[in-house]
């Protein structure tokens, strides 16, 4: 209805009969369809009637009207305000429709994406199912952002994708084109992906789909009503309506969030009550992190700020822990402004993650690092800030111990506290003991309770040991393998460098993971060559050098050393994959690449040189597998025109490489221990001593090799003598060569010797005949094999050639 500034031509009688309208009954308001349908149609009579250019008549009749005291209508260009048009009738139409909420409307987009996966999936078109499966998953990363928990039809769709994708055979896949079949499979990898992250939820499914299904409704049905009493009497009305256009206004767009943290900040202040409080820092956590999105990293004051309210909440929480809890199962709440109903235990539960804002905040703390230059004093800073992210996830797991049953605990059914352990063994798996525990009383000092899985032992010399048992144990129960591998190497890594290599190698090899890790993900790669280089590094020593020869071999030789240990020296930008930014590691957790160098040549050498003394002095010394790592080297250095002194480290076991060639077993032990690289190790003396002791034995069995066609006889006396090694150990060395049929020869106790069989070692001159034969008995097969194959076609070819260039010669 037109207002009446613009019903100003209207006359008296119609004012009065308009009021008359206001005043009458209820019953006179509702009009009959034929009545309506009459006044329509007189409406469109006078519309039609009326024209720009009026004729006479219409004056006529105006005229007529006013004398008689007709009321006259408004003005030609004022009239479109009384009579409805089109649109006021479609706003009349927006008016009745029903407005549907923000979680209704991500609902209906998930369920037509799932449909619209249904349908392409039956007509195998599989490049619209990875279209429409990216898109649920998207909005699924929105329901979870806004608390909306998961969707129970996301779980019966990826268990019914996953079933299909098992359904296809092998002779249907070779039928796929090429574009086809790479969205195949790569909607059954992001399936497989999302079953994992979901699994407990797709179990439950499996087990009874129509149960799972009717969940969600049944507990809506049989929860009570809330009312207005229901709502506790301290609640804020402002508070709430500031906090809902805060939640509706996020994530559209010009959405402000700092001023919108300044909001929540002021609610924080106003919260009366801790549910008040709990909602509101659900709210302003994830906030706070949102401005770290188009960064490279968190600025560290917002770090700081996020960290100290998430230890805010865990004090709320902690103070009601028998009122308030919030949960990753709890039910998604209606109406915010209504608190959820008690539980049998009178505990009302919450909708939410505290262990997602721990994960979020240590990884915002591993991208700074990560960014950060390490050799720069703000990284050394920065890395202090580690306590404070520990006692964190301490306090986290603290409080999911005490929300969480003590059977799914030990049962290890609850993924919840598996992602809160794994976030913990990462700060301290690549730690010494003694750090550890500095770490541990920093940490436990600040928490007023005990845990419940390992309890704090400060007198305990073990407790670093206990620690990591049991924190590997809880992830070892797991049923998703990603957490039992990641558990096992970080333990083998941990063992490793502690010096404990015999307990490390034996769960090496118990694991079987070097024959399946190569279908495992970047990370876990990543993490296993780690731990296969720590335990390599802890067998030299520990003076196994054989073991840490064959442990470094493969990743020392190789021209991606660094990227197989995660260990790039990349910087990241805003458009590098997150996958890219996990494989590489912060400055502090690398290890030592010129430290592996040193102790994979240095092992190389205690091998390989009585090695090549040995080659060519037996006759079966062609069967002989020899390394070429290390003789690659030598012989680089050899042919070097200028042999200056020794500069870097592989300079210096080269040198040591030459001197024992020689026989200057001395010279050799100072060069190497001269390498200040084994200051690395906590103990280097010892290292150094086992340097030392393992190039005389090495040194006294060169000699034997080269030497041994020398000598009939041979003091042991004299040889300990010359090595400084006691006779017992040039006894056993002596012995053990023997046994293993490295020389020809015995041991005579009544002279104290060794006596050496002649005639079974070649000489120089032998050697050299025997190789010589070898050349020509070959050069001898290859003519067979050409005259027996292509001579004699060649050989007609020639004679050709040779007849036509004797006729060009005659004719001319």
């Amino acid at each position: 209805m037109a207002s009446r500034f613009f019903q100003g031509g209207a006359s008296d009688s119609e004012y009065s009969s308009s009021e008359e309208e206001l005043l009458s009954s209820s019953d006179e308001e509702f009009v009959s369809s034929d009545e309506e349908q009459q006044q329509e149609e007189q409406d469109e009579d006078d519309l039609s009637d009326d024209s720009v250019f009026g004729n006479e008549s219409d004056e006529s009749d105006s005229d007529s009207d006013l004398d008689s005291g007709r009321a006259r209508g408004p003005a030609y260009f004022l009239k479109k305000s009384t009579v409805p048009d089109s649109d006021d009738e479609s706003s009349d139409d927006e008016d009745r429709k029903v407005v549907k909420s923000a979680k209704d409307k991500l609902m209906d987009e998930m369920k037509l994406s799932i449909s619209t996966i249904s349908s392409s999936k039956t007509t195998g078109d599989w490049v619209s199912v990875l279209s429409e499966f990216e898109k649920l998953a998207k909005n699924l990363v929105r329901a979870e952002q806004q608390n909306y928990g998961t969707p129970s039809v996301y779980i019966k769709a990826i268990v019914e994708l996953d079933d299909d994708i098992n359904d296809v055979s092998s002779d249907d896949k070779k039928k796929l084109n090429a574009t086809v079949a790479k969205a195949f499979n790569a909607v059954r990898q992001r399936v497989k992906k999302s079953i994992r992250e979901k699994q407990s939820l797709v179990d439950s499914f499996r087990e009874d789909p129509d149960s799972f299904q009717k969940k969600e409704s049944a507990v809506a049905s049989t929860r009570e009503t809330p009312t207005s009493e229901t709502k506790p009497s301290s609640l804020n009305a402002e508070l709430f309506t500031a906090y809902k256009a805060v939640a509706e206004s996020r994530g559209k767009k010009n959405f402000d969030v700092q001023e919108n943290i300044k909001t929540l900040e002021g609610l924080v202040s106003s919260a009366t009550s801790p549910y008040e409080s709990i909602i509101v820092y659900l709210m302003l956590i994830p906030l706070r992190f949102d401005t770290a999105n188009n960064m490279t990293y968190m600025p560290v004051d917002q770090w700081d700020k996020t960290s100290e309210d998430i230890n805010q909440l865990f004090t709320i929480l902690e103070k009601n822990i028998g009122s308030y809890r919030v949960l990753e199962t709890a039910e998604a709440l209606d109406d915010v402004e209504v608190p959820p109903q008690p539980n049998a235990q009178g505990v009302r539960e919450i909708l939410g993650s505290v262990v997602s804002f721990v994960e979020r905040l240590d990884d915002e703390f591993t991208r700074s690092l990560q960014v950060i230059d390490p050799h720069t004093t703000e990284y050394i800073d920065r890395l202090k800030y580690e306590q404070v992210i520990y006692s964190t996830i301490i306090r986290a797991q603290l409080y999911s111990e005490q929300v969480i049953s003590q059977d799914a605990i030990s049962s290890g059914t609850n993924e919840q506290i598996a992602r809160i352990v794994s976030r913990r063994i990462d700060h301290i798996y690549f730690k010494k003991s003694a750090l550890i525990k500095i770490t541990e009383a920093s940490a436990w000092s600040k928490q007023s309770t005990q845990s419940k899985i390992v309890a704090y032992s400060a007198d305990d010399d073990s407790y670093t040991d206990r620690l990591m048992d049991v924190l590997s144990s809880v992830l070892y129960k797991q049923s998703n393998a990603i957490y039992r591998k990641k558990a096992m190497l970080c333990h083998i890594y941990y063992y490793a460098f502690n010096n404990k290599y015999f307990k490390a190698r034996d769960m090496f090899l118990m694991s079987h993971l070097q024959s399946t890790i190569h279908t495992s993900d970047p990370v876990l790669q990543t993490l296993f060559n780690r731990a296969l280089v720590q335990l390599g590094l802890c067998a030299f020593r520990n003076g196994l050098i054989q073991e840490s020869f064959e442990a470094l071999q493969e990743i020392a030789v190789s021209p991606r050393q660094r990227d197989l240990l995660g260990q790039s020296t990349q910087r990241f930008t805003n458009q590098t994959s997150v996958a890219e930014k996990q494989r590489v590691l912060p400055f502090h957790t690398h290890i030592n690449l010129e430290l592996i160098e040193s102790v994979f040549l240095t092992s190389s050498l205690l091998i390989e040189i009585p090695q090549n003394a040995q080659l060519g002095s037996t006759v079966d010394s062609k069967r002989k597998q020899q390394p070429r790592n290390f003789r690659r080297f030598l012989d680089f250095h050899e042919r070097q025109t200028f042999q200056g002194p020794p500069e870097g480290t592989r300079d210096f076991i080269m040198h040591a490489a030459k001197a024992l060639q020689a026989g200057e077993w001395k010279k050799s032990v100072e060069l190497l221990t001269s390498i200040k690289i084994w200051n690395l190790f906590s103990n280097s003396e010892a290292v150094k001593e086992m340097i030392k002791e393992k190039i005389q034995i090495e040194g006294l069995r060169t000699f034997l090799f080269q030497f041994k066609t020398f000598y009939s006889k041979l003091s042991l006396a004299k040889l300990s003598q010359l090595f400084e090694l006691p006779e017992s150990k040039v006894s056993a060395v002596v012995s053990k060569m023997i046994f293993n049929e490295e020389i020809a020869a015995g041991l005579d106790q009544v002279s104290n010797s060794v006596v050496f069989v002649q005639g079974v070692e070649l000489t120089k001159l032998q050697e050299l005949a025997i190789s010589l034969a070898e050349k020509a008995q070959n050069l001898s097969d290859r003519n067979e094999r050409f005259a027996a194959t292509g001579g004699a076609t060649i050989s007609g070819a020639l004679n050709g050639m040779d007849k036509r260039r004797r006729r060009t010669a005659g004719r001319a």
